[in-house]
């Protein structure tokens, strides 16, 4: 299958909105995967299919969450937003055939984010933040860190997240805490030899 096949699969799965943005990750998935010496196939493969799920019924995502073998922690139980990654990823395995795990992974991963993250998971993650039809506040500056620098990008985007679910009282997955405090250990260990 090539891209224009994941594209039609998709189009029936989901409304022109969502369409419309997973086409725009794609898009941004295959500039930065050029633009940092990643794999351009593989980060439009993702962009296009990252949010397969995202129009199920969430009981649907959970069924198939389950049936995987995947157990859920406290906080992704009461998370719906979270399931969609994961139901996704296994919806991409199961029933398109992909068996590349780093595809897999920044699927899976795309919301949260983990500590070890490859190219592909950093890229996909912020793609979806930095897609052409995103308008929040903030996204211009995203938009430039993702230039410069990927893991400036998703601090930047971990902010934002943090600040939004507390704000709402909202559990925060402690695969976005590993991952966002081991990008700021990267940096500050980085600055600290360039003193």
């Amino acid at each position: 299958m090539n891209i224009s096949d994941y594209k039609k699969i998709i189009s029936e799965r989901m409304g022109d909105y969502r369409f419309n943005h997973s086409v725009n990750v794609a898009k941004e998935a295959k500039k930065l995967a050029k633009h940092y010496g990643g794999d351009e196939e593989k980060a439009e493969i993702a962009g296009i299919l990252h949010d397969i799920t995202k129009e199920m019924p969430k009981e649907q995502q959970l069924q198939i969450i389950i049936d995987s073998g995947i157990i859920l922690d406290n906080v992704q139980l009461h998370a719906p937003k979270l399931w969609h990654g994961m139901s996704g990823s296994i919806v991409v395995r199961d029933e398109l055939g992909i068996d590349d795990e780093d595809i897999l992974n920044a699927i899976r991963y795309h919301t949260t984010g983990r500590a070890g993250m490859s190219l592909l998971e950093k890229i996909i993650f912020t793609a979806d933040f930095t897609s052409e039809e995103r308008t929040y506040s903030g996204v211009a500056t995203m938009r430039k860190k993702s230039k410069k620098s990927l893991e400036e990008a998703m601090l930047y985007g971990y902010q934002f997240t943090f600040k939004d679910l507390s704000k709402r009282q909202l559990a925060i997955h402690p695969d976005e805490v590993a991952c966002y405090n081991e990008i700021v250990l990267q940096i500050s260990q980085t600055k600290g030899k360039n003193k």
